[in-house]
């Protein structure tokens, strides 16, 4: 690209003196601090003094391995810019992981923001920059594949949104204020799918055992992230790979740290527990868990206990958990709550999340009139047609699965299930160990279980609506059949709860998958009913009836 400066050059006192390149001394300026070990590292910065700025880190024990640069300018640069691509290389390079990041948390300054001609900056010279690198084998994947990775999304240095910064900044001063306050201190993050929950905690995760390893209040902290989502935790341990202070073992599911903290006699200081919805609330002498609530164990062996929870989002009985429960664990330890409200992850205007909010309420509303530009919501006749649509979107910018409610049988023995034989006829997914179901190439020949996207981002989502979602004419509404519904395991009754209530929770664990599977696109939702009733109402909103 004209205008674009880039250089390689060894990291050393002697090549500090040769910055006479025009765009390169005195202006805004990107640089990449890197060696070519085995495990390589990386530092990534921006600056407006360059030769001050590298020989304070020529003078740093921790860039001491580091023996190779690259400088980077353009006679275009600002200084917006150069932090905005800092950014963006710090993200990508996660994503990449190839390199093990030195770089930590600016905790108070990644914030959205716009700026002149952000576009031009964030998209068409970051990838000219980018490309330049992989020209120069610094990075292999392109832009456009690592971007529809997990591992980049959850980056924990993607810019946050005002109000998510707000609450990180009020959730590290908490910590910080009750570090060393004798009793058990709770703070509830809660949050609709999509709001933004899982990068708020991935980037204030990351952020707190920074602070562990710096001269803090939380110097020298004992820190835990729960997840207790398989695909997940994948996900969080991949990032793990890229960052100086993020560590495997500090990454677990909830019963295995209960378990390990019970044997050793040992509280850690700060736990943040991903998903808190998916935590136990009854024995589960399977899942080796002997106590009756898995967020009650948590907060007893920690200090300070931070936890994302949406009721919407539960998905089995034994998991049943709604805002009365949560209160009464989080009241004896004087919880404070917080809530991110604003969708983050679906690019639709208010009136489509209205019509999808209604939809899971059993109402179903004449589809949006105001025309969405930037988000599809589809409707469809024929099952053919809805999968061609979803592998068109995914030939075209990739990411894009079908997904269903969990109407058909699926089990873990290594045989093939399929989905609605007589039409969608596709097999369920195969659990892969290395990447993300979606992540898989191969997966767009399969169905997604709402176990395999719970948390994740997907461009464009097909939902199969199951036998278990009908449709009344005369009342209007959805009819919820629990008696169709497949995922057994989710249905384990509890002794604790009357056979009434029971029933209730199945069908709003139903409503609350189909919440889950309808919210997975960035971009666009496909849906295709099963049931001719619900299918024959969705045609007549598409045609305005």
């Amino acid at each position: 690209m004209n205008g674009l400066v880039f250089e390689k050059r060894d990291f050393t006192p002697d090549h500090l003196h040769t910055l006479k390149t025009l765009h390169l001394n005195n202006y805004p300026i990107l640089y990449i601090l890197y060696n070519e070990k085995k495990r390589p590292s990386a530092y990534i910065g921006q600056t407006v003094q360059a030769s001050r700025r590298l020989k304070t880190h020529l003078e740093d024990k921790k860039r001491k391995n580091l023996n190779r640069s690259i400088l980077i300018g353009h006679e275009k640069f600002n200084q917006s810019a150069t932090y905005n691509i800092e950014s963006n290389l710090i993200n990508y390079f996660i994503a990449d992981n190839h390199y093990q990041l030195q770089n930590v948390s600016q905790t108070r300054s990644r914030v959205m923001h716009n700026y002149y001609q952000k576009s031009f900056y964030n998209e068409e010279l970051f990838q000219a920059i980018w490309e330049k690198l992989r020209e120069e084998n610094i990075v292999s994947e392109t832009v456009e594949n690592l971007r529809n990775k997990d591992i980049y999304k959850l980056s924990p240095y993607k810019e946050l949104s005002p109000q998510q910064l707000d609450i990180k900044n009020e959730i590290l001063d908490f910590c910080k204020e009750h570090i060393d306050k004798e009793g058990n201190h709770v703070i509830a993050i809660e949050g609709d799918a999509g709001t933004g929950k899982s990068v708020l905690l991935s980037s204030l995760f990351n952020t707190i055992q920074d602070l562990a390893k710096d001269d803090s209040p939380l110097n020298n902290t004992d820190n835990y992230l729960l997840v207790n989502h398989t695909e997940m935790l994948k996900t969080y341990k991949s990032i793990a790979n890229s960052l100086p202070n993020l560590k495997k073992k500090n990454l677990m599911k909830p019963t295995p740290f209960i378990n390990e903290k019970t044997k050793a006699g040992e509280t850690a200081d700060i736990v943040l527990v991903d998903e808190a919805h998916l935590l136990l609330t009854k024995e589960d002498s399977y899942n080796n868990f002997r106590y009756q609530n898995q967020l009650d164990e948590i907060i007893k062996r920690s200090k300070i206990t931070i936890v994302i929870f949406d009721p919407k989002q539960v998905l089995k009985i034994k998991s049943y958990w709604n805002d009365q429960l949560l209160e009464e664990i989080t009241k004896q330890y004087n919880a404070k709550t917080v809530k991110l409200t604003d969708q983050m992850r679906m690019n639709a205007n208010p009136e489509t999340i209205k019509w999808i909010d209604n939809f899971v309420a059993k109402e179903i509303l004449p589809l949006p009139s105001e025309e969405d530009s930037s988000f599809e919501l589809e409707l469809f006749e024929d099952a053919e047609t809805f999968k061609q649509a979803i592998e068109n979107k995914n030939k075209e910018i990739g990411l894009s699965r079908i997904v269903s409610t969990f109407d058909y049988l699926h089990k873990k023995d290594g045989k093939t299930y399929i989905v609605d034989e007589e039409g969608i006829n596709m097999p369920w997914n195969i659990t892969q160990d290395s990447v993300t179901w979606a992540e898989n190439p191969g997966s767009i020949k399969e169905i997604g279980s709402i176990y395999t996207v719970q948390g994740f981002d997907l461009n464009y989502v097909g939902v199969v609506l199951g036998p278990s979602i009908s449709y009344d004419k005369g009342k209007n509404k959805l009819i919820i059949d629990s008696s169709k519904y497949k995922d057994t395991g989710a249905f384990i009754s509890r002794t604790d709860l009357s056979l009434e209530k029971n029933q209730e929770i199945k069908e709003e664990i139903i409503l609350n998958s189909i919440n889950v599977l309808m919210k997975r696109g960035i971009h666009g939702l496909y849906i295709y009913a099963t049931d001719p009733k619900l299918r024959q109402k969705l045609l007549e909103l598409k045609r305005g009836k």
